[in-house]
């Protein structure tokens, strides 16, 4: 029984660990300082606590690091001040050079790093979600999850590949989300949504359902996303590509974060608004 160590589980990061043990392994957390809600999504995905971060390093064989991605570098400085020498998957949305940068940190102190990007939703079921892989020991880490929710897919290429399929796959899936907001909150500040709405209806039927759908499920999420979209922002630059519009999206993102914790999404109409008030 492989023992891994995950860092920290939120909504992802449990549903992660819970497949891992779907798959066999033993996954320990570290709860110091961890507020009642983290607690609560650790015991029901079945991770034990080992109370310190020190402690899950000692007693971990690969550690797991899902985190914001404005968070990445600092976990892993954390870990590697610990001195672990195991296997270090870094899980979060960042850019290919964040990643090969968390991946010096690690090995510098003794570890093995394995690139990884994560797209889907929190793994319930095989097929949902991807946990993309790169670098020497990727597949080590594909071998933890043979057959749970969580589908491992080994990428060719050094560490950064995995990731950069996750900025690639994100640029469009989040970054349109953001652009459908902005429009529609364009048109309500020109007064002209029922005129949109109906063009829309004319010639991309789709678009108002899911102009409305963008709002629904990323308002109350989007304070996740402006890390990620500045991630996303600066891989483009250092492809020789404009970053000017994820630049854009994650200031969209970071004008809809007060809904962090809301019980309900807000409307179009009150998105809108947060959208066209300058901070």
């Amino acid at each position: 029984m492989t023992t891994i160590g995950l860092l920290h589980p939120g909504e992802m990061g449990a549903a992660v660990g819970a497949s891992a043990r779907a798959d066999g392994a033993r996954v320990l957390w570290a709860g110091e300082g961890r507020g009642a809600a983290t607690r609560g999504r650790a015991a029901t995905a079945g991770l034990e606590d080992v109370g310190t971060l020190g402690e899950l390093a000692r007693r971990s064989e690969v550690i797991v690091s899902v985190c914001p991605p404005d968070a990445a570098l600092d976990l892993a400085r954390a870990v590697a001040e610990r001195r672990f020498a195991g296997l270090y998957l870094d899980a979060n949305a960042v850019a290919p050079a964040t990643a090969r940068e968390i991946g010096a940190i690690v090995e510098k102190a003794g570890a093995t790093f394995v690139d990884g990007g994560i797209i889907g939703g929190p793994p319930q079921s095989r097929g949902t979600t991807r946990l993309y892989l790169s670098g020497a020991a990727a597949a080590r880490v594909a071998a933890l999850f043979p057959g749970g929710p969580l589908e491992a897919v080994v990428v060719a290429g050094g560490p950064g590949a995995a990731s950069a399929v996750k900025v690639a796959y994100a640029a469009w899936n989040k970054g349109h989300a953001a652009l459908l907001m902005a429009v529609r909150a364009l048109a309500i500040a020109e007064g002209v949504e029922a005129a949109l709405l109906a063009e829309w209806r004319l010639s991309q039927p789709d678009l108002p359902a899911r102009s409305e759908s963008a709002v629904q499920r990323n308002a109350r999420k989007a304070w996740r996303f402006v890390g990620e979209m500045e991630e996303i922002a600066a891989t483009f630059d250092a492809a020789g590509l404009p970053q000017g519009f994820h630049a854009a999206a994650a200031e969209v993102y970071r004008r809809l974060a007060p809904w962090k914790d809301a019980a309900a999404p807000p409307s179009v109409a009150e998105a809108s608004g947060a959208l066209t008030t300058r901070p």
